[in-house]
C-alpha cells in the first residue's frame, strides 16, 4: 500500500506580510541567510526552470562553499488563499530543484513571493545582492512572446545583475 499523505512542508524560518496581513513572502533553507554573491534561480516546476537550476549548479559546484537562492513567485492570492497555498505551491514547484541542489551538495535557500514574477525576481536579486539570475525559457516564439509576454524577457530588462536564460 502506498502512502498518499502529502509530504509535510517545514515551517518557514522567515515570513513577511503586507499591510493587510496577507502572507507575501516566506523562506526556508540549508544556506545561511547572508546572501551576497550567490546566484538566484527562478523555479516554477517546469523543465525549463530545472534546466536553469542545473546550469547554475554546474557553474557554482566547484566553489568551496557553493550556495544558491531559489525563488518561486506566485501571482497574487487573496489573504486566506495566501495563508493556505503560498508555501505549499512554492515547496512543490521547487522540489526537483531542491533535490538537485541536495544531490550536488549545494546549500540552498528557497524564497516564496507573491506578485509579478519578473518584478519580484529582479527585486529579490537586488535585495540579496545576487551575482546573477538563472531563469528557464519556456521557448515561446517571437509572436507568442509579443502577445503573451515572457518572464525571462522582462527579467532581462528589469534586473540590475547579469541574467542567464536557459532553454
Amino acid at each position: 500500500m502506498t502512502n498518499t499523505t502529502p509530504t509535510a512542508i517545514p515551517a518557514p524560518d522567515r515570513m513577511a506580510r503586507d499591510e493587510h496581513g496577507r502572507l507575501v513572502y516566506a523562506s526556508w533553507g540549508t544556506a545561511p541567510q547572508a546572501h551576497a554573491g550567490r546566484w538566484l534561480v527562478a523555479v516554477d516546476g517546469s523543465e525549463g526552470s530545472l534546466r536553469a537550476a542545473s546550469m547554475a549548479a554546474r557553474l557554482i559546484a566547484a566553489e568551496a562553499r557553493a550556495e544558491v537562492d531559489l525563488v518561486h513567485v506566485h501571482p497574487w492570492l487573496v489573504k486566506e488563499a495566501a495563508e493556505a497555498e503560498l508555501a505549499r505551491r512554492c515547496w512543490h514547484a521547487s522540489a526537483a530543484a531542491r533535490a538537485l541542489m541536495d544531490e550536488m551538495g549545494i546549500a540552498w535557500r528557497l524564497h516564496a513571493r507573491m506578485g509579478d514574477a519578473a518584478e519580484e525576481v529582479g527585486a529579490l536579486a537586488q535585495e540579496l545582492g545576487s551575482q546573477g539570475i538563472a531563469i528557464g525559457s519556456h521557448g515561446l516564439t517571437a509572436t507568442e512572446s509579443l502577445l503573451l509576454g515572457s518572464v525571462a524577457y522582462k527579467v532581462v530588462h528589469l534586473a540590475k545583475v547579469p541574467v542567464l536564460i536557459v532553454r
